[in-house]
């Protein structure tokens, strides 16, 4: 016991001190445990077979499918078109929205998608992300309380009750509770804790789609010499394939896009090429996007018998054009060892030995009006193509940059498509599956990110990528110390001192004692961990005392995500620090009040939803 505590006493030291990664030192701390003979070596990995562990690391890959399909992405820009250009409306949707959405995707998830939409808003309804950014960390942890997977602890909880012989945690029981304490986090925001957020100034406006989509048209001309045509009856490129025509020689032209006026899924005819090629066949009716000059477009409209298409192109209709869940747009710069120096290239010509499409070009800072161009070192251009051929083309530093994150963006877009319904249906059946309990939550959702994967809601090759291994890991490594605790006895006695000292007096009192001591751990060590560490020490205390443990770990769940004193409590308080140039002492000014306001709530409605 006394090898034990030395090891928790170090590991909780190295939490708060945070010079090492959490993953590496709970690794440490279980090494610690089984090489001092603490443990043995089946209980040392046993963390690694854990089904908390499994299926955390699924959800992982459900959020991040939810995300790359324009779900929050759409959520976000959503809660700004409501509130308008209202400060307090904006700090209640943004604090809703973003507990309402850390109940299914996880609290780290939640506030990257809505981080920069928040900064933006507060720019655009004239205040500072500093008003806004605290409420949206604050409210995703709240709302993790929402249901069963909306935040590791809640499963740490339901498992510990389960492997001692308990009823667990059904998908929305915790939800009884966690919405009372969302509602009360809103409301405090509302009317108090926008009166204690500070007033810091920052420079981070931040880039967009949208916004850099609108610079784009403007220093790069991306809308210039862009038509759109359909292919009329009497056109004798009907039926016949768009190599055979040589448009670019001939007619000067460029095919950017494509699309089907007649789609077919079971004929595998999509509702747009994307990439026309030379092999791509032309039918009746189709829509063609193109860019020439207006002399050679004259010219290939009567030539083709062409109808156009008179609508000019808005910044919306161009991101519609050129941006989707698949394809997306960034900027290119030509290095001086490029080996596209010295070739001419046609703007709207797409290169499928790279897979990317030149929209638009610059030079010396003056838009590239030419359709050939002859490409000289530092020239830049608007690239389009697949998602992922962006970032291979960002690998190449030799030949040109890439300016700008693609994987970002591409989480940015907020357009919904088939697998974006898919994704949703996936989350649906995983709620299904967990709530009438038709098979083991581990599995459920080991199902669920399958789906995920298969359908291509979230590519394969980025599935483990979107894995917060520090987590997991994390999560595996301190669960010995959990078993550590029971087994030497410390678990014991310090629940015997709780009962003795608070015990004694009521369960009420004994229940906020708990969350005391877990929300202390919660401020300067990983949710997660403080979970595990407290869930045998409040089961046993329970026991001890004759009531059931239910309560007492409901308890831990809601108090190991309340760290709403410091900013390295959890991942979203240090998420949003440096957005809002935030102080240590913020977090201690807003926390505090709600902090005691959710104590007092918990202590009193804890009880009478789930009896001793």
């Amino acid at each position: 016991m006394i090898a034990l505590f030395i090891i928790l006493s170090i590991t909780i030291i190295l939490f708060i001190w945070g010079k090492f990664p959490p993953d590496v030192v709970g690794i440490l701390s279980m090494l610690a445990l089984f090489l001092t003979g603490v443990i043995d070596l089946k209980e040392t990995l046993i963390g690694f077979s854990n089904p908390t562990v499994i299926m955390i690391a699924a959800l992982f890959i459900i959020g991040e499918g939810l995300s790359r399909t324009g779900w929050t992405a759409l959520a976000g820009r959503k809660f700004v078109e409501w509130a308008g250009n209202s400060v307090n409306k904006l700090l209640v949707i943004v604090t809703l929205g973003s507990g309402v959405l850390s109940g299914f995707v996880s609290n780290t998830g939640t506030v990257a998608a809505l981080l920069p939409v928040t900064v933006s808003s507060a720019w655009n309804a004239a205040t500072l992300p500093s008003k806004l950014l605290i409420p949206v960390a604050f409210g995703s942890n709240t709302g993790g309380l929402l249901t069963l997977t909306g935040t590791p602890p809640n499963i740490i909880a339901s498992n510990a009750l389960v492997e001692s012989g308990f009823e667990g945690l059904s998908f929305f029981e915790i939800g009884l509770i966690g919405l009372p304490l969302l509602l009360i986090t809103i409301l405090y925001f509302r009317y108090i804790g926008n009166r204690l957020l500070p007033n810091n100034k920052t420079n981070n406006k931040p880039v967009d789609i949208n916004s850099e989509l609108h610079k784009w048209v403007k220093d790069y001309s991306i809308g210039y010499n862009l038509y759109r045509f359909r292919i009329r009856s009497m056109s004798p490129l009907i039926n016949t394939r768009i190599g055979d025509w040589e448009f670019e020689k001939n007619s000067e032209i460029s095919i950017i896009r494509l699309r089907r006026r007649h789609p077919n899924i079971l004929k595998k005819t999509p509702p747009f090429v994307e990439f026309p090629t030379m092999d791509t066949e032309m039918r009746y009716h189709d829509s063609i996007t193109v860019k020439g000059n207006a002399e050679a477009i004259n010219a290939f409209m009567i030539k083709f018998k062409l109808g156009i298409i008179p609508t000019p192109y808005t910044n919306d209709e161009l991101k519609g054009e050129f941006i989707n869940q698949e394809v997306g747009l960034a900027q290119m710069i030509i290095t001086p060892s490029s080996k596209f120096i010295g070739q001419s290239i046609s703007l709207g010509s797409y290169l499928k030995q790279i897979g990317i499409q030149l929209i638009g070009g610059s030079r010396g800072n003056k838009p590239l009006t030419d359709v050939n161009v002859n490409v000289k070192s530092g020239d830049a251009f608007i690239i389009r193509g697949s998602w992922n051929a962006i970032e291979t083309l960002q690998k190449s530093h030799n030949n040109v940059v890439i300016s700008g994150s693609p994987e970002s963006m591409a989480k940015n877009v907020d357009q919904l498509t088939f697998k974006s319904y898919l994704a949703l249906g996936t989350l649906s059946l995983l709620i299904i599956l967990l709530v009438f309990k038709i098979m083991p939550g581990a599995i459920a959702s080991l199902v669920c990110a399958g789906i995920m994967m298969l359908s291509g809601c979230i590519p394969i090759s980025k599935a483990y990528k979107d894995i917060s291994w520090t987590s997991v890991i994390m999560i595996a490594a301190m669960i010995p110390m959990g078993v550590a605790l029971q087994k030497t006895g410390a678990a014991q006695m310090a629940a015997d001192y709780l009962v003795t000292t608070l015990g004694a007096i009521h369960p009420s009192v004994l229940l906020g004692g708990i969350f005391l001591l877990t929300t202390a751990f919660s401020q300067t060590i990983n949710n997660s961990a403080t979970a595990v560490l407290m869930a045998p020490i409040a089961i046993i205390a329970a026991t001890t005392l004759g009531v059931s443990p239910k309560p007492f770990m409901i308890v831990v769940a809601i108090a190991a995500s309340t760290a709403f004193l410091t900013p390295v409590g959890t991942t979203t308080n240090a998420m949003v620090m440096v957005a809002g140039n935030y102080k240590f002492m913020d977090y201690m000014k807003v926390g505090t009040p709600l902090l005691l306001l959710l104590f007092l709530t918990t202590v009193i409605l804890v009880p009478l939803i789930w009896h001793f």
